[in-house]
Parts: C-alpha cells; structure tokens; sequence
C-alpha cells in the first residue's frame, strides 16, 4: 500500500473542500429549502437564444469550434468584450483581453502568477470563498481591512499599503458573501493611494451587471485611468468578469482584462493549466451575446433578482427577530445576517436542517471573526419558497433566542 499522504506537497495542507459545496450535498433533498448556493435562476437560463447560437456556431463555424484555439481566446469574444468594457471610457482592446474558464480560473491565473509563498495579501473582511479556497495554498500573510454598509474602510488602507503588499483583492460590486457596495467616494480615495503606494488590486466584478437599485458606480478599472488621465489599462488594476451570471454558469467562461505584459504572462500560466478554455463554449457566447440580445435579458434578470431581493428583505422584517440585523444589497445575488454575538451560525445551521432550511454559515468568509453571521441567496429560489424559508428560519430564531438569551 502506498502512503499517499506522505507523498502530498506541502502546500497541500493549505488545501480544503469548499464548504459551500459541501453544504449543497446536504441541500439535495427536495423537501429542503435552500438559500446556500450562489447559483442563478436555471428558468432564467436563455434556452431558445442559447439553442439558436449552437445551430449557428456548429452550423457555420463548426470547424472551428470543435478544434483548438488559441490560448488568449477566440478573437470574436475577445473583441466583444473590449468594446463593451470600452463603454466606460476605456480604451480596451483584444490584448488587454484573456479569455478564462469562468472568473474562478481567472483568480488562479492570477495567484499563480503574482504570488509567492509568504506574500502579503491585503483583503476585505468578510471576502469571497473561492480566493480563499484558490490562494491559501501559498501560505500568505492577510492584512484585513474590516467593511461596514459601504465597503471596505479605505481610510484604514493607507498603514497597510505603506508596507507595500503583493496584491490586494476586493469585489466592489454587490459583494459575496455580504451583498456590499464599495461607494464612488472611497474608490477614489482608493484608487489614489494605490497611485501613490503602488499598490496593485484585483477588481473581481461578477455582478456588477446586476444592480436593482441605487445609481451605478464606474469600475475601479476606469477611476484608475481616469486618475492617471488615460483611457488605457496600464495602470494598478486587474479586471476579472463572468458570463456566469448573466448568461449561464455552465458554459465556465470568463475574462481577464488587464496590462497587455500581464496578459503575457497570464498567458503561459494559462498554457501550463489548460491549453486554453472551450473553443465551442467562446463561440457559443458570442453567438448568443451579440446584436445587443444580452443587454435585454440583464434586463430580465434585473427584474426577476430585484423582485426576489426584495422579497426576502420584507420576509426578514416581518419574520425575524428584532436582535438580528441584515445588509440590504442594491443589487447582486447575496445578503448578510448578523446574529446577536453568543449565537454560532454553524451550530444554528444544524438545527435550521431539521427546519427543512438551509444557508452557509459566515466564518469561512472571514480571516477574523464571523461565526455569528451567515450569508443568504436569494436568486435561486421561487417566491413562495423564499416566503417560506425566512418563516421558517425566523420560527428558529426565536425559538433558540428565548433558549439562549443574551
């Protein structure tokens, strides 16, 4: 018998399941109502666009799209992509574009090729699961920036970059887990202490396409060229995006838009990974994105996500109790619950099982803290069951509440 882990590298020891996706194997059952995953509506799903690309691609590019390709991405998307991020103000072009399989690999990309063992890291905290998942293995050093209603506290940005980190990494937009937005004032201010201190962030921008309220914020991509008064993307910003929430996860594609000399190199490390993402899949969504259809069905999913939102937040009001507090996202997928300080949200996770409801407990989230929050999706399920998901979670609260006051 072989010991393999006695074999393992080291690195490995940094290595762990999602816990997301661990949770969802519990979420299986029918009967349970989940809030865990952060998945998109499936009856969103584009089909008839989707099954129209495909009869196009295999019908008129079919060569192509069954065959390798290029590791920077087709050309087509590539374009596509440059001219709409060009709608900001930018000046994108296809060299500034790598296409990726879904924004996950594009974090991976990215690790793999700024980070060394050791590096610092400066981060939100609460922040994205996935990085977590993806970087832990380089065994780093976080500098923790806490956030409140507003995104991360930038005014507590300056000490930290003074001591020069490797990289920071932030989602602006409707972020996961917490559903914040990082306001315009503090993305100026952040994107001018990046100029001064040279610091370099990874802007991950999966949802910011769907935003239900409030008025849209420019990209720290553009404020970081509008500070340096150009329309270029040479400066201290690396852009990663999704057609995973806007059109279907499935496809696993993504972008990263970036410095032409980080592209290059994103590029070899791509090679190493996976030659390049789905030929059929990149032409597949250009096909369905183009003429504009995509803009109306945001538009349709902006509806749906802004009714469920809005939804669940008058659920809250009505059915939980008045010693738990919630953020109230302006658009995305996610909210936040915070839970008087002496509860456990993973112990409560146990019990909202046997309510037949289900959610992912924060701590993962956090590098400090947060065991008694636990973050709640409401674009995945009907209205009905988000009616009664919060009912039944509010009946639990008050039940454990009253067994275990503050």
């Amino acid at each position: 018998m072989v010991d393999w882990t006695a074999k393992f590298a080291g690195r490995t020891a940094y290595m762990r399941r999602s816990s997301i996706r661990e949770i969802l194997k519990l979420t299986r059952h029918p009967e349970i109502i989940s809030f865990a995953g952060g998945l998109p509506a499936p009856e969103l799903f584009p089909l008839e666009r989707i099954q129209s690309a495909m009869r196009v691609v295999l019908e008129q590019r079919s060569a192509e799209a069954l065959q390798y390709s290029t590791t920077e991405g087709c050309n087509d998307l590539r374009d596509w992509i440059a001219a709409r991020m060009s709608r900001g103000g930018l000046q994108v072009t296809r060299d500034n574009i790598l296409i990726v399989s879904g924004a996950q690999q594009a974090i991976d990309l990215v690790g793999r090729v700024l980070l060394d063992d050791g590096d610092s890291l400066v981060l939100e905290n609460p922040t994205y699961l996935g990085m977590l998942v993806a970087w832990r293995p380089y065994n780093l050093r976080f500098s923790v920036i806490p956030t409140d209603a507003d995104g991360l506290l930038v005014d507590r940005l300056e000490a930290v970059l003074r001591q020069h980190p490797k990289l920071m990494y932030l989602v602006p937009n409707f972020q996961n887990p917490q559903g914040v937005t990082l306001s315009h004032e503090r993305r100026v201010q952040l994107v001018k202490l990046l100029a001064e201190y040279g610091g370099v962030v990874v802007e991950d921008n999966p949802y910011g396409e769907l935003r239900y309220s409030g008025a849209a914020i420019p990209s720290l991509v553009e404020l970081d060229a509008q500070q340096r008064g150009s329309r270029t993307l040479d400066g201290h910003v690396i852009y990663a995006g999704t057609f995973s929430k806007i059109l279907a996860p499935g496809l696993r594609i993504g972008w990263i838009a970036a410095p032409t000399v980080v592209i290059d190199k994103l590029v070899q490390a791509k090679q190493s990974a996976d030659l390049q993402s789905s030929t059929l899949s990149q032409l597949l969504v250009y096909e369905a994105c183009k003429d504009g259809f995509i803009d109306g069905h945001i538009e349709r999913l902006r509806a749906t996500y802004r009714d469920r939102r809005d939804l669940m937040l008058a659920a809250l009001a009505q059915h939980f109790p008045d010693e738990v507090r919630w953020s109230k996202p302006e658009g995305g997928l996610f909210l936040m619950v915070t839970l008087p300080e002496h509860l456990d949200a993973a112990e409560l996770l146990k019990e909202a099982l046997n309510y037949k409801v289900a959610f992912v407990p924060g701590t993962d989230f956090f590098i400090e803290g947060g065991a008694n929050t636990f973050r709640l999706n409401f674009s995945n399920a009907q209205p009905a069951m988000i009616e009664a998901g919060i009912e039944r979670l509010g009946a639990l609260l008050k039940a454990v509440l009253v067994r275990q006051p503050a």
